[in-house]
């Protein structure tokens, strides 16, 4: 049976480029399954950086537009279940599953299964749907500092639900999800992580936001924003625009916003990342001054060991 390959890492870090080398190199051949939660909806495109058309035609990607934006209802429960027939799908033509990070917690839903929590209270969510992010957020690091500092801010989704926990349990959500305290995720899988620098990552991704505002991302926008649902206008990048649209700030204030926002959001999975550290069949490539081919020669060295 061939093992999962994981590819991990910060945003603008390679990721996509890695898989697909791998996909192509590997002996029977690999297919990519994204996970990511804003890449699942079709015509999100460049904001969510998306794998472009040529890069989907070099290896098959799933979980790819598989939701139209005005959709709300799609979980990580969903994308696991897709996720777990697709893997066995792929393993099915003896080919190599090779999942391509993005969202922490589908990542770690995969490796250490779900988390049962308590039922939801309506009238208490539709409350919190009220509030704003930031006060949302706010209000998590006073009842739960490390899921505060583990979920962004502009995911409004699970901002609610771990002070739901929290306020329903007494406990926070952090100490409830014991999954990181099993000796071991599960064995079919191999971890390949990809570190950079915290200025070069910066950097890459201060040049992919305005290489996205090049391609068209401001029309993208424009065209689909009366599509978009609660959870695809949440989306990092797209938010900052719908304000810029709505009169709320300038072009190049969202343009800053973004760059801003997704460095946070780059902190944040370097933070989570360093927890693999511990975890069996897990192996960080130092990608400073080093290209894809080393990336590949590197992986590929681990996953046959």
């Amino acid at each position: 049976m061939r093992p999962i390959i994981l590819i991990l890492g910060p945003t603008a870090g390679g990721k996509t480029t890695l898989a697909i080398s791998l996909a192509n190199a590997l002996e029977g051949g690999g297919e990519c399954i994204c996970a990511d939660s804003m890449q699942i909806y079709r015509r999100m495109d460049i904001g969510t950086a998306k794998p472009t058309k040529e890069e989907q035609s070099q290896a098959i990607h799933h979980l790819v537009d598989i939701v139209d934006p005005c959709e709300d209802g799609f979980t990580v429960e969903t994308w696991l279940k897709l996720a777990e027939q697709t893997i066995e799908d792929i393993r099915q033509r003896g080919k190599w599953p090779i999942i391509v990070g993005g969202t922490n917690l589908y990542v770690q839903s995969l490796l250490f299964g779900m988390f049962d929590g308590p039922e939801c209270d309506q009238d208490k969510r539709d409350a919190l749907n009220a509030e704003t992010n930031s006060t949302l957020l706010d209000r998590l690091h006073t009842l739960d500092p490390d899921a505060a500092r583990r979920i962004h801010i502009n995911d409004k989704r699970r901002l609610i639900r771990a002070i739901e926990v929290c306020e329903a349990t007494g406990h926070p959500l952090s100490s409830l999800q014991s999954q990181w305290g099993k000796p071991m995720p599960r064995e079919d899988a191999i971890m390949i992580g990809l570190t950079w620098p915290v200025k070069t990552i910066n950097r890459r991704i201060n040049s992919r936001v305005r290489a996205m505002f090049e391609d068209g991302f401001l029309e993208e926008v424009t065209t689909i924003q009366s599509q978009l649902g609660k959870q695809a206008s949440e989306a990092l990048g797209y938010k900052q625009l719908l304000a810029h649209l709505r009169g709320e700030c300038t072009l190049e204030e969202a343009k800053e916003r973004i760059k801003i926002m997704t460095r946070r959001y780059a902190k944040q999975q370097r933070s989570w990342l360093r927890r693999f550290k511990i975890l069996p069949r897990t192996h960080f490539i130092d990608m400073e001054n080093k290209g894809t081919q080393y990336a590949v020669t590197q992986a590929l060295m681990h996953i046959s060991a």
